[in-house]
This record gives structure tokens, C-alpha cells and sequence, in this order.
């Protein structure tokens, strides 16, 4: 069930009102029911997988909690030990399974055949259940941090279960952690107006964000990348910048909408997005960027491998592996694993380069904090992110290989000026494309200086909070990518 469905607009208003309705000590059953058919209506039969990992890492985290009453040191912490691995044997097992065995399998194909050695690869046809990684990671943060004495465990095992499968976060994010989400199922608090409309209000830019801009762009951007090879480079390179957009409109729309509902109900999920291309440096963009699964990989895998408190060649090293662990999060696919570490590699070069760019400064008497340097920090800052997400969305690393060829080889930059319509995007919805391009960018601007702009939206008098309200309605309805014959488009990220 999508969000940007029509099910889903139905489903919504529907489990939210008997919510409310519902006595409180209920009201928790009733989502874990919610929740679990919600995924259910994409694969009843994957239901089972969420099963199998909130009840591994539901008996780990009793396990690690009564090895921690051990009266020997070292048979506690081998024993606590020995669940956590257990734990994320299986969880990663499963992963493994469905999402890497083929890429695997196609690896080792080639290994062999480079060996001279005949391989029949075995077929093996599965499909991808949705969300897999994100609730994964979920349980498993849980694991740890009873193994770290952060959360007690969990002692009901279905609110335990409704942690896992929360519906607004559930197959995208934002991944939360058992210190800010487990903690607050037990609250369930009563009926907010004000909450639920500023819930509702972030529900709507999601919304704007998803199917106005991001729907619009993907447009284009499937068009040229499907068709490089008959197309000016400049046409790939538009497709690109395009497709940076699109990632961030249609995560963070993602994101938004899920924060939105939650909050709707009364739950507070972690910020996810913090105007990512407003940043200044590789660094500062992954501190603004899909939070929920930077902050997992630097608490979970970053500071476990000794983070910066090894020297720096250690440090750099980490950041590193960090960074090509999360790109083979995102898929089975070498271009994944190229992107990671192209986006390590920016942070590991921006810190070595430091004293290169202070004493460059300092003799050429540049203020880095005066508006156009800053301008030109973050230009830069994306272009460096924006020639990673080539090969983020190519289908294949040698495909980013051959567009990035085609672009230096045969840009054709004015042949695009009269062929810009014929990219499938004609003039009235390209227009509309870079109106929401700019609409982003002005709200992430005002957001930057000002803070949240709900706040400033529910201060107004009633007459020009419902202006605002429908003009955004209005927006969604006459400019957004649906109606006959179109299927709402799934998230980007439900792939990973």
C-alpha cells in the first residue's frame, strides 16, 4: 500500500479515527493490526519474514538481559556476546538471502569464468520483499542496545512486535531506535488539534514533494537513462542533475509523510532530512542527509570498528568501509558499491585537504563564511554528491561507465536546446518540474534561516491558514503525476 494511493488515503483517516476512538490500553493492539496488514498488501507470505525478525531479536534481547545476571565476567560477556551474533546471524542470513544471493552467485560466475573454470550458475528467481533493509536494521539496533545496557528489553513480545512493524516507517524510514520509538507504544496519547494538524500540514509538502516534483522528474530522468545511448551527453548530464532532485523529493516525501502520520497519532519519529543540498561539504551533506541510516552505520558500525579514536589512517579506513557497507545497503550492484565509496572518498580527501584549504585562504585573503564563498561551497558540494547519484541510479556500474563517456565524448549541449520536449516532458509539465525544483529549494532556504515554517503557518489569523491550506491542496490535485491510466509510482527506496 502506497502512500500516494487512493487505498492509502482510505486506510489512513480509517485506522486514525478508531484509534482515537479505541480505549487507550487498546489503541496499541489495533495498530500492530494496522500495521501488519498494511504489509501484508503487498505480500501476505513476507509477513513471515518480519516475524522470524522481531522474534529472533525479541528472545536475543531477553537472552542478553539474563546472560548480563551471570556472576562470572567473562561467561557473561562471551554469553551476551554469543546472542548478539546469533541474532544478527539470522537477521543478516535472511538479508543475505533475498537480497544479495544473486548478485552473489552472478560474482562468483564471474570469478570462475575468469579461472577458466565452467560454473553453472543456479537459477534462482525471488523477489525483493519491500522494506527488508529498513526493518532489519530496526531490530538489529534493538539488539545492541540492550546488549549495551541502553533500553531494558522488551518483556511483551507483540508491543515489541509493533516496534518493528510501526505502518508510517515501516518499508522506508526514518530506521528508529528503540531508545526513542519502544518507549513511546506505551504512551498513546489522546487526541491533539494542533498536533494532528501540523502532522496533516507535513503530510501535504510530503505529498507536494512526491507527486508534483519527484513523480514529474522520474518522467525525464527513466526516459534518458533508459535511451542514453541515443541522446546528447548533455541530456544524461540534465537527466542527472534531475534525478538529484527526484531521490531527494521522493525520500524526503517519503519521510515526511511518515513523520507526519505518526505525529498525526501523537508518536515523534526522528528527523530524516535537514536540506541535504544546502551543505557545505561531502561531510556536512551526510549529516543532513537520510539521518535515521547515517547515524545507524556511525553508532552501529563506524564506532564499534574504533571510529577516530585510532589515529587517522584508522579513522579514514573506517569511513571508508562505513561508507561501502552502506552502499551495498542500498543493492545488490556494483555501481551501489562504487557510489558508497565515492561519497567516503569525498569525506576522507575534504578532511585531508584541510590545511591545504586554510593556508589557501589565509594568502588569498578569503572569508569561506562570506555569502558567495558559502555559495560556492555548496555548488560544489553538489556537484561532487550529484556525479555519485550517476551512478546511484544507472542500472550497472559499466552503464554509469558508458554515460559518463558518452557525456565527455558527445555532449551536444545546443543539439538539447531543441530537443529539451521531445525528453517526454513537454513545455507546461517541464515548467512545472522547475517551479517545484524552486519551491523546494525557497522553502529549504527559509527553513535554513527561519526554522520550521509550520509555526509560522498556524500563527495566522483562520482566513489565511485555509488559504494556505487549499492553495497546497489545489497544488497536489491540478499539478500532481496521477489520474486514469496512472499507477501511483512506488517510493525509490522501497527497492532497497
Amino acid at each position: 500500500m502506497l502512500f500516494n494511493s487512493i487505498d492509502f488515503l482510505l486506510f489512513f483517516p480509517l485506522v486514525t479515527a478508531a484509534y482515537f476512538l479505541l480505549p487507550r490500553r487498546a489503541r496499541w493492539v489495533w495498530l500492530l493490526a494496522a500495521s501488519y496488514y498494511f504489509y501484508m498488501c503487498w505480500n501476505v507470505k513476507y509477513a513471515l519474514l518480519i516475524v522470524m525478525s522481531t522474534l529472533t531479536t525479541y528472545a536475543g534481547g531477553l537472552l542478553i538481559h539474563r546472560a548480563a545476571a551471570l556472576p562470572n565476567e567473562k561467561r557473561r560477556l562471551r554469553r551476551k556476546r554469543l546472542w548478539v551474533f546469533l541474532s544478527f546471524a539470522v537477521n543478516l542470513l535472511i538479508l543475505f538471502f533475498f537480497k544479495y544471493f544473486n548478485f552473489f552467485l552472478d560474482n562468483l560466475s564471474a570469478v570462475f569464468s575468469m579461472a577458466g573454470i565452467a560454473f553453472k550458475r543456479p537459477a534462482f528467481d525471488v523477489v525483493l520483499p519491500v522494506g527488508i533493509s529498513f526493518y532489519t536494521f530496526q531490530a538489529l539496533s534493538y539488539t545492541v542496545d540492550v546488549y549495551r545496557g541502553e533500553v531494558e528489553p522488551e518483556r511483551n513480545p507483540f508491543r515489541y512486535a509493533l516496534f518493528v512493524s510501526f505502518f508510517p516507517q515501516l518499508v522506508a524510514g526514518p530506521i528508529e531506535r528503540s531508545k526513542n520509538l519502544l518507549g513511546q507504544l506505551y504512551d498513546c496519547p489522546g487526541f491533539d488539534p494542533d498536533r494532528v494538524r501540523n502532522g496533516l500540514l507535513l503530510m501535504l509538502w510530503g505529498m507536494f514533494e512526491k507527486i508534483v516534483v519527484a513523480d514529474r522528474l522520474a518522467i525525464l530522468v527513466d526516459y534518458v537513462y533508459d535511451n542514453y545511448a541515443d541522446l546528447p551527453g548533455a541530456a544524461v548530464a540534465l537527466a542527472t542533475v534531475f534525478f538529484a532532485f527526484q531521490i531527494y523529493c521522493d525520500f524526503s516525501g517519503y519521510s515526511h509523510i511518515a513523520i507526519g502520520a505518526a505525529q498525526v497519532m501523537g508518536f515523534t519519529l526522528m528527523e530524516n532530512f535537514r536540506r541535504p543540498y544546502l551543505a557545505k561539504s561531502a561531510a556536512e551533506f551526510w549529516r543532513r542527509w537520510h539521518i535515521s541510516l547515517s547515524t545507524w552505520f556511525r553508532d552501529y558500525l563506524y564506532i564499534p570498528l574504533g571510529g577516530n579514536r585510532r589515529g587517522k589512517a584508522r579513522k579514514y579506513l573506517n569511513t571508508m568501509i562505513t561508507f561501502l557497507a552502506s552502499g551495498l545497503w542500498h543493492g545488490a550492484n556494483w555501481s551501489f558499491v562504487v557510489w558508497g565509496g565515492l561519497n567516503g572518498a569525498y569525506q576522507v580527501a575534504g578532511e585531508m585537504l584541510i590545511p591545504v584549504r586554510e593556508r589557501a585562504c589565509r594568502a588569498l585573503r578569503i572569508n569561506r563564511e562570506h555569502p558567495f564563498w558559502r555559495f560556492v561551497r555548496t555548488a560544489f558540494t553538489f556537484c561532487l554528491v550529484d556525479f555519485a547519484w550517476l551512478f546511484f541510479r544507472a542500472p550497472s556500474f559499466s552503464a554509469a561507465r558508458q554515460m559518463l563517456i558518452h557525456m565527455l565524448t558527445q555532449p551536444h549541449p545546443f543539439v538539447l536546446m531543441g530537443q529539451i520536449f521531445a525528453l517526454k516532458l513537454d513545455k507546461l509539465n517541464l515548467l512545472a518540474a522547475l517551479a517545484g525544483i524552486a519551491v523546494l529549494l525557497c522553502a529549504d532556504l527559509l527553513q535554513e534561516r527561519c526554522g520550521s515554517l509550520r509555526p509560522y503557518i498556524t500563527r495566522r489569523t483562520l482566513p489565511v491558514r485555509w488559504a494556505i491550506y487549499l492553495a497546497g491542496i489545489l497544488t497536489v490535485l491540478i499539478f500532481g503525476i496521477y489520474g486514469p491510466g496512472y499507477d501511483a509510482r512506488a517510493f525509490a527506496y522501497f527497492q532497497f
